[in-house]
């Protein structure tokens, strides 16, 4: 039997075609598993974002709250920053729209953080600026300010200042933040730390045994100044502490007590 040589042109397009279409379904094959495999890493990337913001996001939360409770604040203190929307053409795609809340969210702790950080600061400083508390670490009141039996004379005299007893070498500390304008001896103080806090205020520590300030050095609150002794016009180891207020000596019994 024969066959044209047309029938069997036929069959050979035929083949082609088929052939080229597997070797196109191939090519498809193959463009969709790479898009697969990128989809797959773009979706674990975004994922790993979601869960990285997730977690800064709850970090800075906590560290918020925590100074917040430090500063008396609420949590509805911590809300008054209002957050921007969202883009609309993030809304339909879940995870980016799920990204842009966590990022928008992660910037408003961080706007809060820094607000919180810088009221910390600020009250920190007003704290550290304010004259309150004893000169002392230990020890008692045994002198106050006013009118009393000069313990040399026996005479009437002003005495300027609140006596704080204790033992030797025990530290005595500054009230407030400043600058120590003097810290040597001086004539009736014996070894003497003046502080210069600013606004009017000063402070003197007398009769010291030992001083741990220089002319010039900043002090904190609470910073050891001096060791109590009993060097200049003393009777017995103690600090005599001195508020002096526009150049005038004032009872410091008040500021001693000042929460």
């Amino acid at each position: 039997m024969l066959v044209s040589s047309r029938s069997t042109e036929s069959v050979s397009e035929d083949i082609a075609r088929v052939r080229l279409a597997q070797t196109e379904v191939n090519e498809t094959q193959k463009d969709v598993e790479a898009l697969k495999q990128q989809t797959t890493i773009k979706l674990q990337a975004l994922l790993s974002h979601i869960a990285e913001l997730s977690a800064q996001t709850r970090l800075l939360d906590e560290k918020g709250k925590q100074i917040a409770t430090e500063l008396g604040m609420s949590a509805a203190d911590l809300d008054a920053f209002v957050p921007v929307s969202i883009p609309d053409n993030l809304q339909d795609d879940p995870l980016l729209h799920e990204i842009a809340k966590l990022e928008q969210s992660l910037d408003l702790k961080s706007q809060q953080l820094s607000m919180l950080e810088s009221l910390v600061r600020g009250h920190h400083i007003y704290e550290q600026s304010q004259l309150s508390g004893r000169p002392i670490e230990s020890g008692w009141l045994s002198s106050y300010y006013g009118m009393r039996a000069d313990p040399f004379t026996g005479k009437p005299a002003m005495h300027k200042g609140l006596d704080f007893a204790g033992k030797a070498g025990e530290n005595v500390v500054a009230t407030a933040a400043g600058i120590v304008t003097w810290a040597g001896d001086r004539y009736g103080y014996g070894q003497l730390v003046e502080i210069d806090h600013g606004d009017g205020f000063v402070t003197r520590y007398g009769h010291n045994d030992t001083l741990t300030v220089s002319i010039g050095d900043v002090v904190t609150k609470g910073q050891p100044v001096a060791k109590m002794g009993n060097t200049g016009r003393s009777t017995g180891v103690h600090v005599h502490y001195e508020v002096i207020r526009n150049g005038k000596q004032v009872d410091p019994l008040p500021y001693v007590y000042k929460k």
